[in-house]
């Protein structure tokens, strides 16, 4: 039987969302609660985002029990819940329509006039990010899913009146080919999430299905410096942006100051914004390049991107700062891929710091295996690399790999296995002057928490 979500996340029904504690679940329960729908819900452990949940009046299980899925219309689950987990099983069994998460996403998105997209395999949440703080500065009151907390939003999301909605998409298992966008961003394609896709090529593929949901009248927005990004546009027309020569938008009178960049932004050879970002690096040029691509393409004034972008400090886990430790400052980021990892040791490195100290906690052993070389040659960049253990996220460890695998290709490098071990290392190296970098899609970032407010009193 083909069931079409829309039937069921509409007023007075029961929705039960599986993983509802998760970056871009917690907000759907919450936007599927104010359209009327009662939510349900369920997650493996407490959190403060299950608590704020139950105080909007959305009862939330603790653990998978097959009972929680009782008496609900429909289910909503996360990409990294499968069929064997008991409440799908359940749902399965008692006939109960069972949909992704990506797929309520993509119909609330059919309700708005613009849905900006942004995705990439990396960038996207800053960029998103970037995106809502000029649409915001314009007045246009979107709706925003971001994978990640906006410190202007306080969480992860926001609930609009306008007729926008801007969305942070993601590739792995093709979640964004369920969205419906108006406009979509593509920031640059390469290899990753290799647990689910085949290759480079199949990648490709993906992206260029998401590219082809753009509707007539549409835009398509493309990274003209990433190989990968253009590729997947070619014939589809795309707006271009880049620093290279021949993008449409793109930057100009470039200038650095203590590692932030100040540039102008033209759009087609006119000056359309002059901004001076705090964030650094060349990547976050590109990344205001693209925000402001897709403000220009949906008529927002360029008076609202400088505001917007001058505006941005970044995102939660973007380059964040935790605190000071022993005169050493203690940033953290979320890079998990050789490229974002590049990015911010360069960027880090551009800062004026006596000595830059990497705390890098891999993510997935499929990822790992994978980009193993690039990751010990880009982890070459930083002082000092400390390596926490693997963070397993999905994945079981069939290929028997570790993070003491890469130190012992890195000159001085220390392998960790627990994250206690991590905020011993950092406490013991702490020098006035150093950048502490906790880095990785994990929890590495307790261990500089744990710096700075436990060791640290």
């Amino acid at each position: 039987m083909n069931r079409n979500i829309e039937d069921y996340i509409r007023p007075g029904k029961h929705a039960h969302l599986v993983g509802i504690g998760g970056v871009s679940m917690a907000p759907l329960a919450e936007v599927l609660k104010g359209k009327g729908v009662e939510i349900t819900g369920s997650d493996m452990r407490e959190s403060d985002t299950v608590a704020h949940l139950r105080s909007l009046g959305i009862p939330v299980t603790i653990g998978h029990l097959p009972q929680s899925v009782e008496g609900a219309g429909c289910v909503i689950r996360t990409a990294a819940v499968h069929d064997s987990n008991p409440e799908i099983a359940a749902a399965l069994a008692a006939g109960i329509p069972v949909f992704e998460r990506a797929q309520a996403w993509g119909a609330i998105m059919g309700h708005y006039k613009n849905a900006l997209c942004v995705a990439g395999t990396h960038g996207k949440t800053t960029t998103t990010s970037m995106c809502t703080h000029i649409f915001l500065a314009a007045g246009r009151d979107p709706s925003v899913m971001v994978g990640g907390t906006l410190p202007i939003l306080g969480c992860g999301h926001r609930v609009g009146r306008g007729d926008t909605i801007i969305a942070e998409s993601c590739e792995y298992c093709n979640s964004f080919l369920s969205f419906a966008p108006t406009v979509a961003v593509i920031l640059n394609v390469e290899e990753d999430h290799l647990d689910f896709f085949k290759d480079l090529e199949d990648i490709k593929a993906s992206f260029r299905r998401f590219a082809e949901l753009v509707p007539p009248g549409g835009s398509v927005i493309v990274n003209n410096d990433n190989a990968g990004a253009r590729s997947v546009a070619a014939g589809l027309a795309p707006f271009t942006f880049g620093l290279e020569e021949g993008a449409e938008c793109t930057a100009a009178n470039l200038t650095w100051d203590r590692g932030l960049p100040a540039f102008d932004i033209l759009v087609r050879g006119k000056q359309y914004a002059r901004v001076t970002l705090r964030v650094g690096g060349v990547h976050n040029v590109s990344n205001a390049l693209a925000a402001a691509s897709a403000a220009y393409v949906l008529g927002v004034p360029g008076s609202a991107v400088e505001e917007g972008l001058n505006a941005f400090t970044g995102a939660g886990r973007r380059f964040e700062k935790k605190g000071v430790f022993n005169g050493a400052d203690v940033y953290d980021d979320y890079a998990h891929h050789p490229d974002e990892l590049r990015a911010l040791l360069t960027m880090a490195g551009t800062l004026g710091y006596k000595r830059v100290i990497c705390a890098f906690q891999p993510h997935t052993y499929t990822r790992t295996a994978a980009f193993f070389d690039q990751f010990v040659e880009v982890l070459k960049l930083a002082d000092v690399a400390v390596l926490a253990e693997i963070y397993a996220a999905r994945e079981q460890n069939d290929l028997g790999i570790s993070s003491l695998d890469l130190a012992r290709k890195i000159p001085g490098a220390v392998y960790c296995p627990h994250l206690e071990g991590v905020t011993a290392q950092l406490a013991d190296m702490a020098r006035p002057g150093d950048l502490i970098l906790t880095v990785g899609a994990g929890d590495i970032y307790l261990a500089g928490e744990a710096l700075v407010k436990d060791i640290g009193r």
